[in-house]
């Protein structure tokens, strides 16, 4: 999905007060019960890429069920089957109201399946919490105007994510195995695609 890149919420120096993420686990019972959901921990993780990419407003991040992301992938995507996350941005800007105060922007909608994130993880970023992390990350990168579908817009993506990841996730270097691509789109001949 190709967002719009919205320079109307950035703020030249944004403060965390000026970032709402409302984040919930909307999953019934049965969909993935191995894949537990630390909600505040991945509410923190928005807010803080959100912060250093320098956005203010409001963001939901939502952990549905795979029927429901699948519904959602064909439905948006086209595609058939679920996906791990799909980034829906808005094109709403700051309001003011009569008496000066400031609505914040609605940047936009991240759903993310954890089911998916257990099914592939152990192919992909290496563990289900770095799974979970990257898909966050990715996510909200999307909400902000980044994509993956030409060779260099990908690059700078996945440079952002490892950047922020590193930053907000693990405070140090990426743990040996991490991956951002899944095994089918790696470039063996990329070291950049798998942490050494």
């Amino acid at each position: 999905m190709k967002p719009s890149v919205k320079p109307s919420v950035k703020c030249s120096v944004p403060s965390a007060d000026d970032i709402t993420v409302v984040a919930a686990d909307e999953r019934s019972a049965d969909d993935s019960p191995g894949c537990n959901v630390d909600v505040e921990r991945w509410e923190r993780l928005a807010h803080a890429t959100l912060l250093t990419e320098g956005a203010s407003g409001e963001l939901t991040l939502t952990f549905i069920d795979l029927d429901d992301i699948a519904e959602l992938n064909a439905e948006h995507m086209g595609k058939t089957g679920p996906t791990d996350v799909l980034s829906f941005p808005l094109d709403d800007e700051p309001m003011v109201t009569p008496d000066g105060e400031v609505i914040p922007a609605l940047l936009g909608d991240v759903v993310l399946s954890p089911a998916v994130a257990g099914a592939q993880f152990a192919e992909h970023a290496g563990t289900y919490e770095d799974e979970i992390a990257l898909l966050v990350v990715h996510g909200v990168l999307h909400i902000l105007g980044h994509d993956h579908g030409e060779p260099v817009e990908a690059a700078a993506m996945r440079s952002r994510e490892l950047a922020l990841l590193i930053e907000h996730h693990w405070g140090g270097p990426a743990p040996a195995g991490f991956r951002q691509l899944h095994h089918d789109q790696l470039d063996h001949d990329d070291p950049g695609d798998v942490a050494e």
